[in-house]
C-alpha cells in the first residue's frame, strides 16, 4: 500500500514536471520579436537618414556648445537637481536588493544560544547551529537573480535617460534666456521708435498738420509695446526660475547671459551616426522584456519540485562554554516539496508574469515608435526651420533697404509718416520673427540630439 502510494505521487511529480516544461517551451519569444521590430524600422526609415551615415565629431549633448558657463550649469544641474537625486537613490534601493537577491542561492546559517532553569535545577544552556540551502536544480533561483539584475539595469537606463533630459533641458533653458533677452532688447528699440514717433505726431498735430486719429494709433501703438515689454520682462524672469528648479537651487547663480546665440554644433550635414539603440528609454524598454521574460521562467518553475538540505548541531550542557564547545548531536535533513494544490496560486501567477511580459513587449513598441516619431518630427522641423530662416533674413534685408528709402523719401516729403510707421513696423516684426526662428531651430538642434540618443557622460 506504501509502495502504491509513494508511485502515485512520484508519478503525479513527474507529469507536473513535464506539463511544467512544456508550457515553459510554448512561451512566446518577445526579445526576439522586440529586435525583429528594431529591425523592421531601421529598414524602413534607412532611406529617410541617409545622411546619418557620416560620424560627426559630437558624441554627447554636452558637446552641442562649448560655453564655460553652460558646462558649469549643467554640472550644477547633476549635481544637485532633487528629481535626479531621488531617481539615483532609488537605483542605489535596486541595487541592495539584487544583493539581497543573490543571498537566496548561497546557504544560510543560524546559530542560537538560550538558558532555562527551573527551580531546584541548575540552569541548563542549550546551544544550536544550523545550515539550510535550496538547491538550484531548474535554476530557479538564477533566473531570479537574473531577472533583477535585468531590472537594475532598465533602471540604470532610465536614470540615464532622467539626466540626458535633464541636461537638455538646461540648455535649452539657457538658451531660452538669450531669446528672452533678444525679445526684450527688441521692444525696447521698437518703444523708443514709437515714443518718438508720438512725440513728433503730437508736434505736427498741434501745427495743423496731423489727425486726431494719427494721435490716437500712435498712443495705442506706444501703449502696446509697453505692454509687450512687460510681458517679456516677465517671461524672461519666469526662464531664469526654470533654470534656478533645474539646477535644484533656492536662488540662480550669477551669469551673464550670451549677448549673441552660441553655434550649436549638429545640423542635417553633421549627424552623427544612428543607432536607434543608443536611446537609454529603448534600451531600458528592452531589458524590461528580459526580466519580464525571466520572471515568467521563474513562474512555471515555482511549479517543479524544490530539494532542500539542513544540518543541525545542537548541545545542551550546564554552561555556555560546554554547550557550545562540548559534544553536540548532529543531524541531517534531505527534503524534497511539490507543490500538489494551492487553489490554482501558481498558475495564475505564470499567468500574470505572461502577460506583464506581453505588456513589456508593447511599452518596447511604444518606445521604439516614440523615438522613431521623435527623430523624424525634429529632422522635419530642422528642414523647415532652415528654409524659414533663409527667407526671413532676405525678407528682413529687404524690409530694412525698404525703411532707407522711405526715411530718405520722408525727408523729403514723397510718402506719408503714416507710410513711414508701417516700414518701420514691417523691419521690427521681421527682426523679433528672425530672432524667434533662430531660438527655435537651436532648440529643435538640442531635442533632435536627444532623439538621436547622444545623451551626456555617464
Amino acid at each position: 500500500m506504501l509502495k502504491r502510494s509513494f508511485l502515485t505521487i512520484t508519478i503525479l511529480s513527474l507529469s507536473l514536471i513535464l506539463a511544467a516544461c512544456s508550457s515553459s517551451q510554448q512561451r512566446e519569444d518577445y526579445a526576439d520579436k522586440a529586435q525583429q521590430e528594431l529591425d523592421s524600422v531601421s529598414e524602413s526609415t534607412s532611406s529617410q537618414w541617409q545622411s546619418m551615415d557620416d560620424v560627426a565629431p559630437t558624441s554627447y549633448l554636452t558637446d552641442l556648445i562649448k560655453d564655460e558657463q553652460l558646462d558649469e550649469l549643467i554640472h550644477k544641474a547633476l549635481a544637485a537637481n532633487p528629481s535626479l537625486q531621488k531617481t539615483q537613490l532609488t537605483l542605489k534601493a535596486s541595487l541592495w536588493s539584487l544583493s539581497s537577491q543573490q543571498g537566496n542561492s548561497l546557504p544560510s546559517v543560524e546559530a542560537g544560544l538560550s538558558g532555562n532553569k527551573t527551580e531546584g535545577s541548575d540552569t541548563a544552556y542549550k546551544a544550536n547551529l544550523g545550515i539550510s540551502w535550496e538547491l538550484d536544480l531548474w535554476q530557479k533561483l538564477a533566473q531570479s537573480e537574473q531577472a533583477s539584475a535585468k531590472s537594475l539595469a532598465s533602471d540604470e537606463a532610465l536614470y540615464q535617460a532622467s539626466r540626458d533630459t535633464l541636461v537638455a533641458n538646461v540648455i535649452k533653458s539657457w538658451l531660452s534666456i538669450t531669446a528672452k533677452q533678444h525679445a526684450i532688447e527688441i521692444e525696447q528699440k521698437r518703444l523708443a521708435l514709437l515714443q518718438s514717433n508720438e512725440k513728433l505726431i503730437l508736434r505736427r498735430f498741434r501745427n495743423g498738420l496731423g489727425t486726431l486719429e494719427e494721435m490716437d494709433e500712435s498712443r495705442t501703438a506706444t501703449s502696446q509695446s509697453k505692454a509687450d515689454l512687460i510681458e517679456y520682462q516677465e517671461d524672461l524672469a519666469i526662464e531664469k526660475r526654470n533654470l534656478q528648479l533645474y539646477l535644484g537651487e533656492n536662488r540662480l547663480p550669477s551669469f551673464i547671459a550670451n549677448p549673441q546665440y552660441p553655434r550649436v554644433i549638429l545640423s542635417l550635414n553633421e549627424l552623427p551616426q544612428q543607432s536607434l539603440q543608443r536611446r537609454p528609454d529603448l534600451k531600458a524598454a528592452y531589458l524590461a522584456i528580459e526580466a519580464a521574460d525571466l520572471s515568467t521562467s521563474v513562474a512555471y518553475k515555482d511549479m517543479l519540485p524544490s530539494i532542500s538540505l539542513s544540518a543541525t548541531l545542537s548541545d545542551t550542557a550546564s554552561s555556555p562554554s560546554a554547550a557550545l564547545f562540548g559534544s553536540p548531536i548532529w543531524s541531517l535533513l534531505a527534503q524534497i516539496t511539490q507543490p500538489i494544490y494551492q487553489g490554482g496560486q501558481r498558475k495564475a501567477a505564470v499567468e500574470i508574469a505572461k502577460l506583464e511580459t506581453a505588456q513589456a513587449y508593447q511599452n518596447y513598441r511604444e518606445t521604439l515608435l516614440t523615438a522613431v516619431n521623435d527623430i523624424e518630427n525634429t529632422l522635419g522641423q530642422e528642414r523647415v526651420l532652415s528654409q524659414q530662416v533663409l527667407h526671413i533674413k532676405d525678407a528682413l534685408n529687404s524690409a530694412r533697404k525698404n525703411l532707407t528709402q522711405y526715411e530718405q523719401k520722408y525727408r523729403s516729403g514723397l510718402v506719408e509718416l503714416s507710410d513711414l510707421i508701417n516700414a518701420q513696423t514691417t523691419a521690427f516684426n521681421l527682426e523679433a520673427q528672425l530672432d524667434n526662428l533662430i531660438y527655435q531651430q537651436l532648440s529643435n538642434r538640442v531635442d533632435l540630439g536627444l532623439a538621436l540618443g547622444l545623451g551626456v557622460k555617464p
